[in-house]
């Protein structure tokens, strides 16, 4: 039977590959169904052969470890009540439940992890990770959104483990008309995602109060647990630089849909990662960071950190300019040339949209995996 099952102990909706993915195999013909948690509001949209099945969210503490618990009965019980062919767990904190699902008679495993893990920490992550590792190696099938994480994976679980790399693309649907001319005079530049330093620097502010005032900025996304009062923060500084209305704070969106229709209102896309950090996946985002191909998709110009796989993959193909995001002066220089360029900016956007149309879609990108889950077993790739 075509049925398949997405764990993840957190809301699913917070990763755009999880719902391509499953429209994807929904339109073939395959039942999902998602069980989660109701972190953050975000929602699917509806699909008639896609269920969501969430369990109200809990924040940290020992509350939360019994609620974990609750969560790996409540999925098992749905396991054994809807007989799945596939599970696809899709984050490390579903790890411990997904091993114990992998030993069950005729379940077969896929293990995405979106973001690698930095270190241990806890007693229970450690916990989480030691049961990563065997669950990998009993996978039919792990899928990482970056060649150089999918390497360092499966040189670390070893075995033979069968790597697709799945890189964060849009849905081919979700790619806009081509954009109309720009006026010379005003410049909308867009953030969208985890509203974090190390994504969404001060100096972006600092080289917007050097800029012309029809350079504006739109921010759209989420603090984390770990950068609480960061969008105050932003808020106070462009206070102080005299900026406040030409930044725009809309907070998170509830649905994709919302978000890429802010996305077609703007001109320049901010894809900005530090150029040195000790965070693994900070230092492999090329692929991972659905950001810029959002950006491509909806006829964005780019900006970029100057960092070489960047730069390989955005710069040189003509849809970028790199920029070192500690230095405002360098922001500002580049957006300076951007908003007298008018029409250079609408080509770089209108090429970018193009590769999305063609290659970097997710259909394009989940093509190998859809067949393995579909077809007899066959070695996976990464590439």
């Amino acid at each position: 039977m075509r049925r398949i099952v997405y764990i993840q102990y957190t809301n699913p909706a917070l990763y755009p590959p999880l719902e391509h993915s499953s429209r994807l195999l929904a339109d073939a013909g395959w039942d999902v169904l998602f069980l989660g948690t109701g972190a953050e509001g975000l929602r699917f949209p509806h699909h008639e052969r896609i269920t969501v099945r969430e369990l109200p969210f809990r924040s940290a503490g020992w509350r939360q470890k019994l609620h974990y618990v609750w969560f790996a009965l409540w999925t098992l019980s749905w396991i054994i009540r809807w007989r799945p062919a596939w599970v696809y767990a899709s984050d490390p904190l579903s790890c411990p439940v997904a091993l114990l699902l992998s030993y069950l008679p005729g379940i077969q495993m896929v293990y995405h992890e979106h973001d690698s893990p930095n270190s241990e920490g806890t007693r229970f992550m450690r916990f989480v990770l030691w049961t990563r590792r065997p669950l990998s190696a009993r996978a039919q099938l792990c899928i990482l959104p970056n060649e150089q994480r999918a390497g360092r994976f499966a040189q670390e679980i070893g075995n033979g483990v069968h790597v697709d790399c799945v890189w964060n693309c849009p849905a081919r649907s979700e790619v806009s008309d081509t954009r109309p001319p720009l006026d010379g005079v005003t410049l909308r530049m867009l953030y969208h995602g985890s509203i974090v330093p190390a994504r969404l620097p001060t100096t972006a502010l600092t080289a917007l109060s050097m800029l012309p005032k029809g350079v504006h900025l739109r921010i759209v996304g989420y603090e984390t647990i770990g950068h609480k009062g960061y969008v105050r923060q932003l808020q106070e500084l462009a206070a102080q630089l005299g900026i406040i209305d030409r930044v725009e704070f809309l907070g998170a969106v509830p649905q994709r849909e919302e978000l890429l229709a802010l996305c077609r209102q703007c001109d320049v896309g901010l894809s900005l990662m530090p150029k040195q950090s000790l965070d693994n996946n900070e230092q492999a985002m090329t692929g991972a960071s659905n950001k810029p191909f959002d950006y491509l998709a909806c006829g964005l110009a780019l900006l970029v950190s100057d960092l070489p796989d960047w730069r390989a993959l955005f710069v040189d193909g003509g849809y970028a300019l790199a920029v070192d995001p500690a230095d405002p002066h360098s922001i500002a220089t580049a957006v300076r040339w951007l908003l007298e360029h008018p029409s250079e900016v609408r080509a770089m956007g209108e090429r970018g949209r193009q590769r999305i149309l063609r290659e970097w879609n997710y259909a394009e990108q989940f093509a190998p995996v859809l067949l393995r889950l579909t077809e007899q077993p066959r070695h996976a790739r990464c590439s």
